[in-house]
């Protein structure tokens, strides 16, 4: 990451792709195609067989500038065995205390700001609002009035086209998994998954121009 952090990573994407699948075979390829389309964050889905696997070998293939990270953490063990692979960020559907503190970023799921709050005063650099598709983008301007500081990545039921709106109303980015990985994991075409990669990287750049 040089010098930049990996949460700073993270937010200049505007996207983390997460990749989600019954097996983790096609990640490897997928990886490839999200980044040259200008997406340098992703999230392998523990619950992905292979998911380690694919972690280790995603990480070996793509550049430096790139965050590989593991997501569906819900335990120890599951932090340590995605930082063992070489995830550089960890993300939970949840909020898991026993990760306070660890030695990776570890972006918590949260959805109320109770939460929300009790998560980033626990240490965590960027909150995963989930399900975001729930409440739509609004939340996060009316909670960013009293909250200013609260780095959150809205995550769940998000299409590319919402990418924009989420992005204005204050998100610091946002978690796409199937409207933008779509069938490529199960072999569908690696084209159609670049043109909407690159649609979601343009939506980024539109909302912050």
């Amino acid at each position: 990451m040089s010098d930049i952090s990996v949460t700073d990573v993270i937010c200049r994407s505007g996207v983390v792709a997460v990749l989600r699948a019954p097996t983790a075979d096609a990640f490897a390829a997928i990886g490839d195609v999200l980044v040259e389309a200008g997406i340098t964050a992703l999230e392998v889905t523990l619950t992905s067989r292979g998911s380690l696997e694919a972690i280790a070998g995603l990480r070996r293939q793509l550049p430096d500038s790139v965050a590989v990270g593991a997501g569906t953490v819900l335990t120890l063990d599951d932090a340590k065995a995605g930082v063992d692979a070489g995830a550089a960020f960890l993300v939970s559907p949840v909020h898991v205390r026993a990760l306070d503190g660890f030695e990776v970023p570890v972006y918590p799921g949260a959805f109320t700001p109770t939460e929300i709050f009790n998560a980033s005063r626990a240490g965590a650099p960027l909150v995963k609002l989930f399900p975001a598709a729930t409440v739509g983008p609004r939340f996060i301007r009316d909670l960013h009035g009293p909250l200013p500081g609260v780095r959150i990545m809205p995550t769940g039921g998000i299409e590319i086209a919402d990418i924009a709106n989420w992005l204005t109303a204050g998100a610091s980015a946002v978690g796409l998994g199937g409207p933008l990985i779509g069938d490529a994991v199960a072999g569908g075409s690696l084209k159609r998954l670049a043109a909407r990669a690159r649609h979601a990287a343009d939506a980024v750049a539109f909302a912050r121009s």
